[in-house]
């Protein structure tokens, strides 16, 4: 049996992308550019983790991918082959390919500040790969294979409601609860159920983009909140609702650690615009994204959970607790409203990954969720406070920050009056990338620099903090 393409697999422990991922990327690669041909098995799964040289799960998990995407079939008893169905490419395509991937790897810079990413390393991808494949030993498996409920598994929103009940201070049954494919879905669903062309929504600046862009897909006109020491502006909130009124659909707020500032919503601001909310009818859009990662005491207990809240959407995800790649988020809201995203849900996507929440419902279930986060705060709290060593060596005459009591990021300011975007493009020429500050400005680019300190190694924001030191 010939198996002609030796596997070669360069694997990048830094980047943000799985190992599973790097390696089932790999070899489409190969199958594209006619490497690995219609028909060509593969080597064993001990053989081929041993010569990749990677866990022999990790390796059954990128298998599992390419025989669900159709790019490999497995012949029981007798192995993994490359499906007859994949199309190679002809050798003008193959040539534009290769071009691609040299300027690729000669464009991407060497050290990336992105905007607070988890750590794909120590991510639980053993555990959920074993809790995946045993879904498929289950004697009911098959039932998990047609169509489910369109909010999703109601055990798993069980799990979820148990969650957030018990944790994070609300009142919830699986009726409240909408499973989607992660925090960018929950947003557009909500969006296209509140908002209309005639609606306004009232946001932070800076804030969260590609929110934004939802919000005025659905036809909305945004209105800026400045962001201050203690979250955003609430006189800001009076004036607009003075001018528009009953126009005002929604607010969009990040109260925990607000993005990109970090900053926590007061007390004082959350009573006080949970009294507009409901003097005025429009709904508060909490979005929760990093709830999980909080290093003093306890994370403060979202608006949502405040008993006389009427009208509310919360918005929460796995991405940060798993990985970016697994899009998992749910929406936490009213009957009414869920029963609406559920109904806009079937038109756009019947239902959602039910094996994959199943997977996740045995991680909760078996304690493996708590241990990781347990694991993965104490890793990350400790890769913040090495962050904030290093912020003080080299930059401390040249920044103003406040230490972050919880996320994945630090917000730093320039003392020098140098322009932000100056700052930006010398990075990126100096081979040190961060978030572009436009992608969080609201119109006029917002002095500040949002450094995400997860997912790099102390090596890498030592060199990133030097070259923005001398910058500076």
């Amino acid at each position: 049996m010939l198996r002609p393409w030796e596997f070669q697999i360069e694997l990048n422990l830094s980047c943000e992308k799985a190992l599973y991922i790097q390696i089932a990327d790999a070899i489409i690669v190969a199958i594209k550019k006619g490497n690995l041909k219609q028909g060509d098995a593969l080597p064993g799964s001990r053989t081929l983790s041993k010569i990749i040289g990677v866990n022999r799960n990790t390796l059954i998990l990128a298998i599992d991918v390419l025989l669900a995407e159709g790019w490999l079939i497995s012949k029981e008893r007798v192995g993994i082959f490359v499906s007859e169905n994949t199309f190679l490419e002809n050798t003008f395509e193959k040539d534009i390919i290769s071009k691609t991937e040299i300027i690729n790897l000669k464009s991407k810079p060497n050290i990336i500040f992105d905007d607070g990413l988890p750590d794909t390393q120590i991510a639980p991808i053993k555990e959920l790969s074993k809790s995946y494949k045993d879904i498929f030993n289950r004697k009911g498996k098959w039932q998990l294979m047609g169509y489910s409920n369109e909010l999703g598994d109601e055990e798993f929103r069980n799990a979820i409601c148990h969650m957030l009940n018990f944790k994070r201070g609300m009142n919830l049954t699986h009726d409240n609860v909408c499973i989607t494919r992660g925090s960018q879905m929950a947003m557009y669903l909500t969006a296209h159920v509140l908002l209309d062309t005639d609606s306004y929504v009232l946001i932070e600046n800076p804030g969260y983009k590609p929110a934004w862009d939802v919000f005025e897909k659905a036809g909305a006109k945004l209105l800026p909140l400045t962001i201050e020491r203690d979250g955003l502006n609430i006189d800001e909130v009076h004036s607009y609702l003075k001018k528009y009124g009953f126009k005002i659909k929604a607010i969009y707020t990040t109260p925990h650690h607000q993005f990109p500032t970090t900053v926590t919503l007061s007390l004082a601001k959350r009573l006080e615009l949970v009294e507009l909310s409901n003097i005025w009818g429009f709904t508060i859009i909490e979005d929760d994204y990093d709830n999980e990662f909080h290093y003093a005491n306890r994370p403060i207990l979202p608006i949502s959970s405040l008993e006389n809240l009427n009208n509310y959407v919360y918005i929460g995800t796995f991405s940060k607790i798993i990985a970016p790649a697994l899009r998992v988020g749910f929406i936490a809201s009213s009957n009414n409203l869920i029963n609406k995203v559920g109904n806009l849900r079937k038109v756009i996507d019947v239902q959602g990954d039910n094996i994959m929440e199943q997977a996740l419902l045995q991680l909760i279930k078996d304690g493996d969720v708590k241990r990781h986060l347990k694991k993965s705060t104490a890793i990350y709290k400790n890769k913040r406070d090495e962050f904030d060593v290093l912020l003080k060596y080299y930059l401390e005459d040249k920044i103003s920050y406040t230490k972050p009591e919880g996320g994945l990021a630090f917000w730093v300011i320039p003392n020098n009056g140098l322009k932000i975007n100056s700052i930006y493009s010398n990075l990126i020429k100096r081979d040190v990338q961060i978030i572009n500050p436009e992608s969080f400005s609201y119109k006029e680019t917002i002095n500040g620099l949002r450094l995400g300190f997860g997912s790099l190694t102390k090596t890498s924001q030592e060199k990133g903090l030097k070259v923005l030191s001398e910058i500076l």
